[in-house]
């Protein structure tokens, strides 16, 4: 062929994917686009030999060669694929941006599909020069009687192109790297990027340092057609086997057949193990994983492992590597995998997925929606039917992956209502209940209550002449109320809940004593993912078991009884108030079934809501404690000898320290004391400890 000097021929139409490409913010992606390069030309040439058009050698193997030289500053990539004839790479070079995949494809496709097909020759092609001064193309087609070519070009807009003297079929990029870059020429860092983005393409990838003087030891019968023998290794025993120093062999960098393109029926469990380890660089064992395998109406692989993810949900960091191909195209890309997905680890690979798009273009792809929510449903379908069919194991996962499912439900409504049915709730005996099975809980015969002793507890209700009574259903102020309101109320939906079984112990142990039961919301998420359920599910509500004292816990009394707790409630409201100095303190008096109990602290739902809300947006100058003081009530047990000790002697020197010794206790099983209150309090209990040694 004739020598010919031009000007690059810019297709106006793809000018833009090309600005697109020199805006890269990472350089080192330059590697992935020639590796896919290689790879696509091989891909092509192995179709063509699959129709007749051509015919491989029968020892061909192919291959990708990347050879790093940081002394003359070069880094080659050399395939042995379809090659280039002038004409091709006048077309496919010199008309930047067009696209050879895409030619090929119109030209065969009645003959083939698209499969493994992975880059677009010309525009990957010019991302070398983000790190190269000058690129030489060396390259030979397979066609019969071709010329090779030789192209170069500095980065401009013009070329030259001549005949070359390349032997063998297929192409060699050769870069020369500019000052800022030369890292690249590194021969870690190279293993490192391509193991980045290369670590499971389809074809073999080997890294070596070009006019190397490294060697290896191998066994005689090791020995490769490839190897370059230097010496044979004097042995020490003449049993030992004989061994051979050879020069460095190239390192295979990649793995061809990766586990997710497999069907899941091949993959062994050991498999699965050993794949997790090597990409994710964690060695604790997988809860367990989802194989996705599809076909249509689009092409998906992957597999998602759920780690051990206990710690609170903010802290949790999970990696979810998306694929075109096999060939790696970024990590964490929230717009094609469900956000709450990104708390897990696994790999996403699909052809139908833009190795290079923006982050606008994906948030507008329709496909890419389709995507995410495929991915989902998986997922759902997935734990909906461990939890049916395989009970007692998606229960032993339940407390290390209750916080993922808690905020996928939050933020994803389809998710949400696919999983509802399927939310585990730990009861107060570590039982783990459903959504619907918590809703029958608590719907029991209140005649059938005990004590504290375990004594069972009556519950009629007697008049003042001590005969049995009709029993009158009372509102907060005493007045009888419609009876069917009161068995609506009765068959509220009300679930109950401890956020601290230690703090919250003397409120539990009334519940196990009056044989109700509630469930056990430990994680900084619960508040809001039950204020979701409750929105979402009409009639089910949400309450601690220290937000209200229910008639369960309270002893039956009569009309008369009522009323004098009513005036007892005043009068110990007074003294109360003014003991403590806290005029705003709402003060109750009940008769609860547990004497033993003298006060207890209820703080509302709705305040304590609050009060969490303003503590997760740390709103600066708030007064935290002021949302819990409003909903805060003390309630007296008229049944303690404590409470009685109190109304009846107003003015024992006693009564100011017995006052503020139930005011602590109510609290202290409630909160911790504020430090000033404890030191308080610890000083008051060693006084009324003295005094029992009087």
């Amino acid at each position: 062929m004739a020598a010919k000097h031009g000007s690059l021929s810019i297709n106006s139409d793809n000018i833009f994917p090309i600005i697109k490409k020199w805006l890269y913010s990472d350089h080192d992606i330059f590697m992935r686009e020639l590796i896919s390069n290689g790879c696509d030309a091989i891909t092509k040439l192995k179709k063509l030999e699959m129709m007749g058009e051509c015919t491989l050698p029968n020892d061909y193997k192919a291959k990708i060669q990347v050879l790093v030289n940081p002394e003359e500053k070069t880094l080659k990539f050399i395939d042995n694929g379809i090659g280039m004839t002038a004409e091709e790479v006048e077309e496919y070079i010199n008309q930047i941006a067009f696209s050879g995949a895409t030619d090929f494809f119109e030209k065969y496709k009645d003959k083939t599909n698209e499969d493994q097909i992975i880059g677009h020759f010309g525009l990957g092609f010019y991302s070398a020069f983000m790190v190269a001064d000058q690129v030489h193309i060396d390259t030979l087609s397979y066609k019969e009687g071709a010329a090779p070519v030789h192209w170069e070009c500095d980065g401009g807009t013009e070329f030259d192109m001549e005949e070359g003297t390349r032997t063998e079929v297929g192409t060699e990029i050769t870069l020369f790297i500019n000052e800022d870059c030369l890292e690249f020429c590194n021969e870690y860092k190279a293993r490192e990027i391509i193991k980045k983005y290369c670590a499971f393409m389809p074809t073999e990838i080997y890294l070596s340092k070009e006019n190397t003087t490294e060697t290896q030891i191998i066994k005689a019968d090791e020995k490769l057609d490839t190897d370059t023998v230097l010496e044979e290794v004097a042995k020490e025993k003449e049993e030992d086997e004989q061994k051979l120093k050879i020069a460095k062999r190239p390192e295979l960098l990649n793995e061809t057949n990766p586990l997710w393109a497999r069907h899941p029926n091949e993959c062994t469990k050991e498999e699965y193990l050993e794949f997790y380890r090597k990409v994710f660089q964690d060695y604790k064992e997988p809860l367990f994983w989802i194989h996705l395998n599809m076909d249509y109406p689009f092409n998906l692989k992957g597999i998602l492992y759920f780690p051990k993810i206990n710690t609170e949900y903010e802290s949790i960091e999970g990696t979810i590597k998306l694929y075109n191909n096999q060939v790696f195209i970024a990590d964490n890309i929230k717009e094609v995998i469900p956000e709450f997905l990104l708390l897990l680890k696994g790999v996403i690979d699909s052809p139908d997925l833009p190795l290079n798009v923006s982050r606008s273009a994906l948030q507008n792809d329709g496909f890419v929606k389709k995507i995410s929510d495929y991915i989902t449903k998986k997922v759902a379908d997935k734990l909906a039917g461990m939890c049916k069919t395989e009970k007692e194991e998606y229960e032993k996962y339940w407390d290390d992956i209750s916080p993922f499912i808690k905020f996928g439900c939050l933020k994803d409504d389809k998710f949400c209502e696919k999983m509802t049915d399927y939310i585990l709730f730990k009861d107060l005996d570590g039982k783990y209940l459903t959504l619907p099975e918590c809703l029958e809980v608590n719907r029991i015969d209140t005649e059938d209550a005990v004590d504290e002793n375990g004594n069972k507890v009556e519950a009629e209700v007697v008049d003042e002449d001590g005969s049995k009574a009709k029993t009158d259903i009372l509102d907060e102020d005493g007045n009888v109320v419609d009876e069917n309101a009161g068995e609506e109320e009765k068959n509220e939906k009300v679930i109950y809940y401890v956020t601290d079984e230690k703090q919250q112990s003397q409120y539990i142990n009334m519940f196990k004593n009056a044989k109700m039961d509630a469930v056990i919301l430990t994680h900084n998420i619960d508040q809001p993912f039950i204020s979701q359920l409750e929105a979402k599910n009409e009639g089910i509500k949400f309450q601690r078991i220290d937000a209200d004292i229910t008639d369960t816990l309270r002893a039956k009394t009569s009309k008369k009884a009522e009323k004098e707790m009513e005036e007892q409630a005043e009068e110990i409201a007074k003294i109360m108030k003014k003991v403590l100095k806290k005029d705003a303190l709402t003060v109750k008096i009940e008769k609860l079934k547990n004497k033993k109990i003298s006060s207890m602290v209820t703080i509302s739902e709705e305040s304590r809501r609050m009060q969490d809300m303003m503590k997760m947006y740390s709103m600066p100058g708030m007064d935290m404690g002021m949302f819990g003081k409003e909903g805060e009530t003390l309630i007296l047990n008229a049944s303690h000898p404590l409470v009685q000790y109190v109304l009846d002697n107003k003015e024992d020197d006693n009564v100011k320290m017995i006052c503020e010794q139930l005011y602590d206790l109510a609290m202290i099983q409630n909160a911790p004391l504020e430090p000033e209150a404890m030191t308080k309090f610890i000083a008051r209990s060693n006084d009324i400890m003295m005094l029992l040694t009087k």
